[in-house]
C-alpha cells in the first residue's frame, strides 16, 4: 500500500473512533414523565373557593386515621381528629391543606397534607328548559352564561332563544333577568351575563 493510501486511512479510522467516544458520552435525553415530579400534574394555583355543603377529601401521608372524605357544613367547618373544628369555606384547597398542616405540627413531624375538591355542591347552576342536558352544573371560576348553556350541550332545535332568562336569589328574593343570547353569542360580552352559584337558566 502506498504512504498516501495509509495515512489517508489511519485519519479516518481516528476519526470514526472519536466519533464512537463522542456518542458513548453523549448524555440521554431525560425521559419528561420521569422527570416531572409526582404531584406536578395537581394545579398549584388552584382558585376554586371551598364553600358549605361541599365534599372534600382531606389525605395526611402516611396518617389514614386522620385522612378521608368531609363534608364542608353550613358553618363553614370540617371536623378532623386531633383537630376538631377547622374552617375550610372561603378558601382553596391548597390554603386549607397548608393551614390543616400547619395545626398538625403540634401532633406530627413534618405533615404532608393534600386537600382535593370530590364534589361540588356550593357553587352550582341549574339548566331547565330546552338544552341538551338540562340539570345542575358545578360552576367554574367566573362562567358565564354561554359558557354554562355550551356546558349544557347547547339550545335543543325547539328552545326559543329570544326569551331565554336568569332567576337569581337576592336578598331572599327571587329576580328575573332577561337575556339577549344572540347578542352575546355575536361576541356582545357585555351581555354574556357573569353567573352566579344558585343561578337558573331557563330555556322556553
Amino acid at each position: 500500500m502506498k504512504p498516501g493510501s495509509i495515512l489517508i486511512a489511519v485519519v479516518l479510522c481516528s476519526a470514526l473512533y472519536c466519533r464512537a467516544q463522542d456518542a458513548a458520552h453523549q448524555p440521554a435525553a431525560p425521559d419528561t414523565a420521569q422527570k416531572a415530579a409526582p404531584g406536578a400534574a395537581k394545579a398549584s394555583t388552584d382558585s376554586y373557593v371551598i364553600g358549605e355543603s361541599d365534599m372534600i377529601v382531606v389525605t395526611v401521608f402516611k396518617e389514614p386515621t386522620l385522612s378521608g372524605s368531609l363534608l364542608v357544613r353550613p358553618d363553614g367547618m370540617i371536623s378532623m381528629p386531633l383537630l376538631g373544628d377547622v374552617k375550610a369555606s372561603g378558601k382553596t384547597p391548597l390554603e386549607l391543606a397548608d393551614e390543616i398542616a400547619t395545626k398538625l405540627k403540634k401532633f406530627i413531624q413534618d405533615p404532608n397534607v393534600t386537600v382535593v375538591l370530590s364534589q361540588n355542591n356550593s357553587k352550582i347552576v341549574y339548566l331547565m328548559g330546552e338544552l341538551a342536558k338540562p340539570g345542575p352544573v358545578g360552576m367554574t371560576p367566573g362562567m358565564t352564561l354561554l359558557q354554562a348553556i355550551a356546558t349544557g350541550g347547547g339550545l335543543t332545535p325547539y328552545a326559543n332563544s329570544r326569551k331565554i332568562y336568569i332567576l337569581r336569589n337576592l336578598g331572599g328574593k327571587q329576580e328575573k333577568i332577561a337575556v339577549r343570547y344572540k347578542q352575546a353569542l355575536k361576541g356582545d360580552g357585555s351581555l354574556n351575563l357573569a353567573l352566579s352559584p344558585g343561578d337558573t337558566i331557563v330555556v322556553p
